[in-house]
């Protein structure tokens, strides 16, 4: 493929219908309702390969169930799991980069012009190089696993602002993430790694690109979805499952941010990064477990 990145490692992309396409060749035309009005949805996954070259993608399903829901809130025609696995299956055939990327799944609403035919692209991305130097979420990700800091911004709505408004898009992974990628950069300007979004109530939501875990006395709990309008994690499920198949206590609920200073730790998870400790948290030193922090990665599966 054509179209290598800086350091060397061509992303792939393929397209529904066409298969793999050169990584520079254009995939989106100018009148594209998820470049117009960003009326689409997506969803991501790490990409791990192992030295002989042999690439898997992580919890595919659970991600492709998500993308399907987030397709169905839209009102998009999406492509069946079998025609999202056929795509993914050529992708990770061509990719034999050892180590860690991202495989990103995209679905528009097609173009403006001629309706009724959804755009759907995949590609994967070298971890390194998913998320460029002065970009959001441009952190190192193996950096982020030994810790990040944090502020925490008010999302300007309450822990129950979704409830009862389908509209709102609540738990949809839309492409319009305008708001995630400028809260981003807001942390940037303040010097920290990453957000904490928060309601006007007081309550914990979750990053811009991933979910929230707090641990205290071996009890752990993160945001519920629902009311909140928070995206489904299936990091964040994974995590919850193996803390109870381990005896421990985990639970949903609201976690008001009053709680985090005294937590055991706090992590923000996603399946690109895994559990990123949050060891400052708007400017003041968090507790960080190491052995919480170990027990958590292995839960979400790093």
């Amino acid at each position: 493929m054509t179209g290598a990145a800086p350091g060397g490692v061509a992303p792939l992309v393929a397209v529904l219908g066409r298969g793999l396409v050169p990584a520079d060749e254009p995939v989106l035309t100018a009148d594209d309702w998820g470049v117009t009005r960003g009326d689409g949805c997506f969803d991501s996954t790490r990409v791990v390969t192992d030295d002989s070259g042999q690439a898997r993608a992580e919890h595919l399903i659970d991600h492709l169930d998500r993308l399907a829901a987030s397709a169905a809130a839209l009102d998009i025609d999406a492509p069946t799991h079998d025609e999202w696995v056929g795509l993914v299956q050529e992708l990770l055939a061509a990719w034999h980069t050892p180590g860690e990327a991202v495989l990103k799944l995209v679905l528009t609403r097609g173009r403006e012009w001629l309706p009724g035919r959804p755009t759907a692209y995949a590609s994967i991305v070298h971890r390194g190089q998913a998320g460029r130097p002065g970009q959001p979420g441009a952190a190192d990700p193996f950096a982020a696993r030994r810790g990040i800091s944090v502020v925490t911004l008010s999302k300007g709505h309450p822990s129950d602002a979704f409830a009862g408004a389908p509209w709102l898009l609540g738990g949809v992974k839309s492409l319009s993430y305008v708001v995630n990628a400028a809260a981003q950069r807001e942390a940037a300007r303040r010097g920290a790694d990453d957000v904490l979004f928060t309601t006007t109530d007081g309550y914990c939501l979750d990053g811009p690109t991933s979910g929230v875990i707090v641990v205290d006395r071996d009890r752990l709990r993160t945001t519920p979805t629902g009311a909140t309008g928070l995206l489904g994690s299936v990091t964040v499920a994974t995590v919850v499952d193996a803390a109870r198949a381990d005896g421990w206590t985990a639970s949903y609920e609201l976690i008001p941010v009053g709680d985090l200073p005294a937590a055991d730790g706090v992590w923000l998870v996603n399946s690109g990064r895994g559990a990123a400790p949050i060891h400052t948290l708007d400017g003041r030193p968090q507790p960080v477990a190491e052995r919480l922090t170990r027990a958590i990665a292995r839960y979400a599966g790093f």
